[in-house]
C-alpha cells in the first residue's frame, strides 16, 4: 500500500530559531519515515516581505543548510525549490480564473491588512491561490500547518472542487494536518518566541551566543521555579526529571540558567557542527536542491500536462 503525500512549505526568512524547531521543524523531520514527502521552499511567497535579490538567495541558501543539518533525509524526500518548478504560477493563473475577488476577500492576510490600512498588494491578495497551486500539483493528501493557516488548506479544497465541477474530476482533495501538541515557545521576554520581537535563541547558536540569551530571560523575583527558563527547558527533557530539579533549586535563578544553558549547548552543538559541514560545501547542498527540484517537475509536470487538456489548450 502506497504511502499517503505530505505536503509543506518552509518560508526563506532568515535563520531558525529554537521556537521553530519544537513548533514544527522537528515534526516535519518525524513524518519523513511515515508519509510521501514534498518539502518546498516557498521563495515566491517569500517575494512579500523580502525585497532584495542578496537576501534571497543567502535565505534560501540557508534553508537548505538548516534542514540537511537536522536530518532532512533527500532519499525520503523530495526537498526542491518554488522557483525552479514553472507550473507553480502557471497553474495559479489557471485557478485565478475560476476564482472571484469577493471570494479572496475574505482570506485572513487580506483582511487584516485590510483592517489596518495597508496599501495591499496584488502578492498579498492573490497568496492563497499560489498556495492552492503548490499543494494541488503533488496531489497532496495531507497539509500539517499551525491553526491559523487552516482557512489556506480549506481555499486548497474549495479551488479544487470547483476546477473539479467545471472541467472534469482532477485535483484530490487535501486535510489540514493540525499538529495539537506543537509547543508555544516563549522568547527571553516571555512572550512567544519571535524574530520580530528579539526574544529568540539561535537554533545554531555558538555557546557564548546561548549564554547570553538564556541569562536575558526574564524572570519575575516572586516565583519559586522561573516559569519561562522551566518552560524552554522543558523542550529538553521531561517534566518528571526536570521538577524535582526546580523545586529543590526554587529561587536560584542563576544555577537553573546555567543548567539550562548546559543542555541547550548539548542539543545545538551537533546540530550547529553539521551545518558547518555542509556549509564548507554549499554546491553540493545545494545541487540536493536541484536534484530534488527535477523529481518534483517530473510530478508536477504530469499533472499540468492533465490540466491543459481539461482546460481546453493542449491542442497539439
Amino acid at each position: 500500500m502506497s504511502k499517503k503525500v505530505l505536503l509543506s512549505g518552509i518560508q526563506p526568512s532568515g535563520l531558525p530559531h529554537i521556537g521553530n524547531y519544537f513548533g514544527m521543524m522537528k515534526q516535519l523531520l518525524a513524518d519523513q519515515d511515515q508519509y510521501d514527502v514534498y518539502v518546498l521552499i516557498v521563495d515566491y511567497h517569500a517575494l512579500k516581505s523580502i525585497k532584495t535579490g542578496r537576501e534571497m538567495s543567502e535565505n534560501i541558501k540557508a534553508v537548505v543548510l538548516d534542514y540537511l543539518a537536522l536530518g532532512l533525509d533527500p532519499n525520503k524526500v523530495t526537498f526542491f525549490k518554488q522557483s525552479d518548478i514553472s507550473e507553480h504560477t502557471e497553474l495559479c493563473w489557471i485557478f485565478d480564473n475560476i476564482t472571484t475577488m469577493p471570494y479572496l476577500m475574505r482570506a485572513h492576510a487580506f483582511k487584516d491588512a485590510e483592517a489596518k490600512n495597508k496599501e495591499i498588494d496584488v502578492g498579498t491578495f492573490n497568496y492563497p491561490i499560489l498556495m492552492a497551486a503548490d499543494i494541488l500539483l503533488y496531489s497532496a493528501d495531507i497539509i500539517p500547518v499551525g491553526a491559523d493557516q487552516k482557512q489556506h488548506v480549506e481555499i486548497a479544497r474549495d479551488t479544487a472542487e470547483k476546477f473539479n465541477r467545471i472541467y472534469g474530476k482532477t485535483f484530490k482533495l487535501p486535510e489540514a494536518l493540525i499538529v495539537k501538541d506543537v509547543a508555544v515557545v516563549p522568547g527571553t521576554d516571555g512572550r512567544k518566541m519571535s524574530k520580530s520581537y528579539g526574544n529568540t535563541i539561535p537554533l545554531f547558536a555558538e555557546y557564548d551566543e546561548i549564554k547570553k540569551a538564556v541569562m536575558s530571560i526574564v524572570t519575575d523575583s516572586g516565583e519559586g521555579i522561573p516559569k519561562n527558563v522551566y518552560a524552554i527547558h522543558n523542550l529538553l527533557r521531561p517534566a518528571s526529571e526536570l521538577l524535582p530539579i526546580y523545586e529543590s533549586k526554587a529561587g536560584k535563578y542563576k544555577e537553573l540558567k546555567e543548567l539550562l544553558i548546559g543542555d541547550l549547548e548539548k542539543f545545538i552543538a551537533p546540530l550547529r557542527e553539521k551545518r558547518k559541514e555542509y556549509e564548507k560545501d554549499i554546491p553540493k547542498a545545494l545541487a540536493i536542491l536541484k536534484a530534488g527540484g527535477e523529481k518534483a517537475k517530473a510530478v508536477a509536470s504530469a499533472k499540468m500536462d492533465e490540466v491543459r487538456e481539461k482546460v481546453g489548450v493542449k491542442v497539439y
